[in-house]
């Protein structure tokens, strides 16, 4: 027997199912698919995810920002797409929807395998696109490494991080450092 075909589905479709879906999906150009590693993400991948988001909570708050973890999807409505990413912050902006962003400045992703590829190419292509991102962080999970990409004007600048240093992150006034990433972890 084969899988079934994909099927064009509506956004409108997408979010009344996905309240009720028992797994996470992302919707890309009308199709739906299933968030990789919905059974779990290893210890340090969710170690790491909430490492940076206890470190950027607090002056989230006292700015007025919303910082979010795996489980709040991000809508790119220039071309129809919800992801999931790992952290999310969004400043200056009201929530459109109780389930969804639009407006992030700073995203955050950190690598799996079923997910580096899409993560350092697709996802890259989608996020740099919205024009309130100031960071994209890349954070490796097997190395203490981060790829930061920043905007710099109109253009992406990459600053790749190992073992030690810091990113600026401007939507906040602050940086975050690698030993707040990678707290006991690596």
């Amino acid at each position: 027997m084969s899988d079934p075909a994909f099927k064009r589905m509506s956004v409108e479709e997408y979010l009344r199912t996905e309240e009720k879906s028992p797994y996470k999906r992302e919707y890309v150009g009308g199709f739906v698919y299933p968030l990789h590693g919905q059974a779990g993400v290893s210890q340090s991948h969710s170690l790491i995810s909430g490492n940076i988001f206890a470190a950027l909570h607090r002056d989230a708050r006292a700015a007025g920002c919303r910082v979010h973890l795996a489980d709040m999807k991000l809508f790119m409505d220039a071309n129809g797409t919800f992801y999931y990413p790992d952290v999310m912050l969004v400043c200056g902006h009201d929530a459109p929807d109780r389930y969804y962003e639009t407006s992030p400045c700073l995203l955050v992703e950190v690598l799996s395998g079923s997910t580096a590829s899409n993560d350092r190419v697709g996802k890259y292509a989608t996020y740099t696109a919205l024009p309130t991102l100031q960071t994209y962080l890349i954070v490796e999970q097997a190395e203490r490494r981060v790829y930061a990409y920043g905007r710099e004007g109109g253009k992406w600048e990459l600053t790749e991080l190992a073992g030690q240093g810091e990113i600026f992150l401007p939507c906040l006034g602050r940086t975050l450092t690698l030993e707040e990433i990678y707290a006991g972890v690596l």
